[in-house]
């Protein structure tokens, strides 16, 4: 059974998990179930149209994310996250009963109050929600409970969307519906009582009610860390891109696919599995830790798929419309249909989950729950921007497939300028694929590399994509030393260049281009980078380990850190390889989709990386079996 299940078992995640799952069920129970009974007996309630009481309602409780995510954030970085949890669900069994007042007086005030203190129960729950995983997972644990919470998170939606309306359907009187939501809000409240405590990071801190310089206060922790705040636009772009498709699913369902209610629940169940499955995988794909490289790759889905959702969409109304399931799935263009759905949403997954995870790990842990807050903050600016956007693309007359596919355009140009500003995600990417598409790698011993703080790595040298490989195995960016002339090759150049690799040629060829490396290096550790180099000076024409060279100490007198070695196995005599002193050429004697693995070994101290010995090491690793 794969790990992020396991955490199922765990009280570290399980009781956190059931709580979520149920709040998240919970908002989308009584807010659907509302929305529905509005509609359909809108006279009953007011004079204003179903069309604008169902908008003044996702306006209403999406508002106290503007509102109270700022302080929320404050709340959850000063307090115990456990306690504060409890405390949310005591908020929601409270707010249910307000609830059951307003159907019980039949006042539509106190039904939108009720909706209004949900969207605040959902606020203060968002930080706690994530910044409660880093303190109680492992850093290798995290894409498994990220992708959990994600997968867990729709599901709830979806059911919660439809025991919703199947509620106000079936219950002879609408208090009713109060009172399911009270049995939730209970259950969800025994949940969190098994919750470990986690401690607050920053006990003593103020808090300060005002949201406005608050919020903005939240922006420039965020802003601190680049990678951490493009993540979060990242985040939010997805969120305005996935409200803006399954905003339409009803008017698509009806005027588009010719389908009756059935159809709705259909695309939002297909587009929800979509999500839990890609979800789920990203664990497997990423190897239990955090593959941003997965990141371009959904971005690359989301954009195929939603251009492709564009032009399956029939042109015209079916013939029978309104059609039902079972007449729908007749029809051939459907099956399209959900597939694209069914991706896009697959796709969704590996988008998000890596981001979250990214965004917790690298926030400082004093700020993280604020940072979160930022993030929810953007989230709902971003929807409600999408929302206003496609309201007036399709006021003007365009159709909702054609939105789809401006959607997707959209999402193609700011995935580029994204990973344009950091492309540490695209390089990751590059290499993930290249791990993923031409062999199969198994990693040993990568955790010897340090979370923080400068080091020198070392490896063999077997083959001119050996930087690409232990790029995309290791947990941080590497800056390589490398040859000038594997430097320039086509295309790997790009990666090698936006990934700081330095280029060096022999003292007799170039004396002040090693003048240049040796300089950049120095000034890589001490600004704390990881230093890669392949201390043989040359890619092995034979498959043997040649001697390595003294460079490695000039290196450790300038700046005295540890040494990580690591040793490749199985790139030799592949395609990249260079045999008999001649670079790929064939016949080869291992073919693409091989196995090959990356051994890493404890730090070595600088006083004891004497060349001879660091050479003896990396030979032990690479006859090591696997």
């Amino acid at each position: 059974m794969s790990s992020q299940f396991g955490l199922l078992k765990s009280r570290r995640f399980a009781p956190f998990f059931g709580t979520q799952f149920l709040g998240a069920f919970n908002d989308n129970l009584f807010k659907n179930a509302l929305v529905v009974l509005l509609t359909f007996q809108t006279s009953q309630w007011t004079s204003l149209k179903a069309e604008v009481l169902a908008n003044l309602a996702a306006g209403i409780f999406i508002l106290p994310f503007f509102l109270f995510s700022a302080t929320a954030g404050q709340l959850a970085d000063k307090y115990d996250k456990a306690r504060l949890a409890r405390l949310v669900k005591v908020l929601e069994m409270v707010i249910m009963v307000v609830a059951a007042a307003g159907f019980w007086l039949h006042s539509l005030a106190v039904l939108l109050s009720a909706l209004f203190l949900l969207g605040l129960h959902s606020t203060l729950f968002g930080p706690v929600k994530y910044a409660i995983l880093p303190q109680h997972l492992h850093e290798t644990e995290l894409v498994g409970g990220n992708a959990l919470v994600e997968a867990g998170t729709f599901v709830a939606i979806l059911i919660g969307t439809l025991a919703g309306g199947l509620l106000a359907g079936a219950v002879e009187h609408p208090a009713w519906i109060a009172m399911g939501g009270l049995l939730v809000a209970l259950l969800g409240f025994l949940t969190s009582l098994r919750i470990p405590a986690a401690p607050a990071p920053d006990a003593g801190l103020q808090v300060n009610p005002n949201p406005f310089t608050e919020t903005w206060r939240n922006i420039g922790f965020a802003r601190q860390n680049r990678t951490v705040f493009l993540s979060i636009l990242g985040i939010s772009w997805f969120w305005l891109y996935g409200a803006l498709f399954l905003a339409q699913f009803p008017a698509y369902a009806k005027n588009v696919l010719g389908g009756n209610e059935s159809v709705v629940t259909l695309l939002l169940a297909t587009f929800t599995v979509g999500i839990g499955v890609g979800s789920l995988l990203c664990e497997r794909m990423s190897g239990k830790r955090i593959e941003i490289g997965l990141v371009p790759f959904g971005s690359i889905g989301l954009t195929l798929f939603g251009i492709d959702l564009a032009f399956a969409s029939p042109s015209a109304l079916p013939a029978g419309a309104p059609l039902g399931l079972g007449a729908l799935l007749g029809e051939p263009w459907a099956w399209r249909v959900l597939f694209d759905l069914v991706m896009l949403g697959m796709f969704g997954g590996f988008f998000i989950v890596p981001l979250y995870a990214l965004v917790q790990l690298r926030s400082s842990p004093a700020h993280r729950a604020r940072i979160i807050a930022a993030n929810n903050i953007a989230n709902a600016l971003f929807m409600v921007v999408g929302a206003l956007a496609a309201a007036g693309l399709l006021g003007a007359g365009l159709s909702i497939p054609a939105l789809f596919g401006i959607a997707a355009l959209c999402n193609a140009a700011v995935a580029i300028y994204i990973y344009g500003l950091v492309p540490e995600f695209m390089l990751r990417f590059l290499a993930w694929l290249l791990i993923h598409a031409a062999y199969r790698l198994e990693k040993k011993g990568l955790e010897h590399i340090p979370v923080e703080g400068p080091a020198l790595v070392i490896c063999n040298h077997v083959s001119f994509v050996d930087p690409v490989i232990i790029m995309g195995a290791s947990p941080r960016p590497i800056r390589f030393v490398m040859d000038h002339r594997i430097f320039k090759t086509p295309i790997l150049n790009y990666i090698f260049r936006h990934s700081g690799a330095i280029p060096i040629a022999p003292a007799k060829e170039d004396p002040e281009m090693m003048e240049r490396a040796f300089a950049e290096v120095a000034k890589a550790l001490e600004a704390g980078d990881l230093v890669g180099i392949f201390p043989e000076g040359r890619i092995t024409d034979n498959g043997e380990l040649y001697p390595f060279r003294p460079g490695i100490t000039r290196i450790l007198e300038a700046n005295p850190v540890p040494v990580i070695p690591l040793a490749l196995q199985g790139l030799w005599g592949s395609f990249f390889s260079r045999i008999d002193g001649q670079a790929m050429k064939t016949p080869f004697r291992r073919g693409f989709f091989s196995r090959i693995a990356l051994i890493g070994a404890p730090p070595v101290a600088p006083e004891d990386a004497a060349p001879d010995h660091l050479q003896t090491l990396v030979g032990e690793l690479r006859g090591e079996r696997r």
